[in-house]
């Protein structure tokens, strides 16, 4: 490609960049810092409108041509996780017990990437939006972004992500159709019964039992007939009973599972039998019970126009292709924009013997800024075409 010489000669920068992002790495909903860092970097792009504050402390980068066009929006992620880092290099995440082990500084430098090229390289027709968001690790930051007003003016006709994959080739680009990735989410159960004396547990109402019987009820909720015909997952993560008391029979418990499903429509399924188990589980025995749902994941899922954007993308640039058979069990709010607009979701291989992500160790290779950069721009400049000359100014 004639871009090929441009995007190397910004990999130093976009190196740099990738680590003092992760030297600096902020929670979801916290990332005014990580912002910053970003604004300050594709300052000197010259985007034709930057759009601060979006959904949070998200930006939008927004490059235009002089015809007018489709909107191409790509997108990354910029939040960290809360999780004390155990590597020893120099730009080792210096916030105590926060660390990018999810690959979002890469994901951020990639996208930086294509800002530098993107002053150089403006499309004829249409718009780029580089669409930075808040908050994707909780499930919340994706919707923030739909319902802020100033999304109004950004909304896309195709829209792109991508995701780091440790256990993949290294530079290879992982695709497939349809379900990429599950959805999920979060249930908390509260149950609340009547302390009574250890002597005399008869006088109170305790949730052990029923307690258990949610467990096992949960964890077999998966394999029943009109469940299992697609992949579904429910895991316990968290069970407390009662207090730390000897002399006291306990009055209360939590649970807490998460739900994995292949589709949004089987995860509808699943919470039904879930709440149905646990309603199952507390009647006639004097117990209350409530039930929360935290971290909300609908699945992604890859239109097919856009899936094959990408597919042809990777073949042009000669970028091996690894097509997958079922979606990928981890969650990702991109989800959330794919079911209203075009867009598909791929992977980039980070190596086959790559610790894993959200491993206290990880750290994303720096060289798939390259691999990422060349893929998104052939995508961009297989719907806009992007002009080969520098424009004027």
């Amino acid at each position: 490609m004639y871009k090929s010489n441009l995007i190397e000669s910004f990999i130093p920068d976009l190196t740099g960049l990738r680590r003092d992002l992760h030297k600096n790495p902020e929670l979801s909903g916290k990332e005014e810092n990580t912002a910053r860092i970003i604004l300050d970097f594709v300052s000197r792009f010259e985007p034709d409108e930057v759009v601060c504050g979006i959904g949070g402390h998200g930006l939008a980068l927004i490059f235009t041509g002089k015809i007018a066009g489709p909107t191409v929006m790509l997108r990354c992620d910029m939040d960290a996780l809360p999780i004390r880092e155990d590597n020893g290099f120099s730009y080792k995440s210096v916030i105590p017990n926060v660390s990018h082990m999810c690959g979002h500084d890469g994901h951020m430098a990639i996208l930086a990437g294509m800002a530098a090229v993107l002053s150089h390289h403006r499309p004829l027709c249409g718009r780029v939006v580089l669409l930075y968001q808040p908050a994707e690790e909780t499930g919340q930051g994706a919707s923030l972004i739909l319902n802020d007003l100033k999304f109004k003016s950004l909304k896309p006709d195709y829209i792109f992500a991508l995701h780091n994959l440790p256990g993949y080739p290294m530079g290879k680009v992982i695709i497939k159709p349809g379900s990429f990735n599950c959805a999920s989410r979060g249930m908390v159960i509260n149950l609340r019964g009547k302390t009574s004396h250890a002597a005399h547990p008869e006088d109170g109402i305790s949730p052990a039992i029923p307690m258990c019987r949610i467990i096992d009820a949960l964890s077999s909720l998966p394999s029943a007939p009109e469940i299992n015909r697609f992949f579904s997952l429910v895991t316990v993560v968290y069970a407390r009973l009662g207090k730390a008391a000897f002399g006291t029979a306990p009055g209360d418990a939590q649970i807490m599972a998460t739900l994995r499903t292949e589709n949004d429509d089987q995860m509808t399924l699943l919470v039904k039998n879930a709440i149905q188990h646990v309603k199952a589980s507390t009647r006639g025995n004097g117990l209350c019970h409530e039930i929360s749902w935290r971290d909300e994941f609908a699945a992604g899922i890859n239109h097919d126009k856009a899936f094959e954007r990408v597919k042809r993308a990777a073949h042009a640039i000669g970028i091996g292709v690894v097509r997958t058979k079922r979606p990928f069990r981890w969650s990702e709010d991109f989800g959330n924009f794919t079911s209203k607009f075009k867009g598909a979701m791929f992977g980039l291989g980070a190596g086959e013997d790559s610790p894993q992500l959200h491993n206290s160790n990880y750290d994303f290779p720096d060289g798939l800024i390259l691999t990422g950069i060349s893929i998104f721009l052939q995508i961009v400049d297989d719907i806009l075409n992007l002009n080969p000359d520098k424009p004027e100014k």
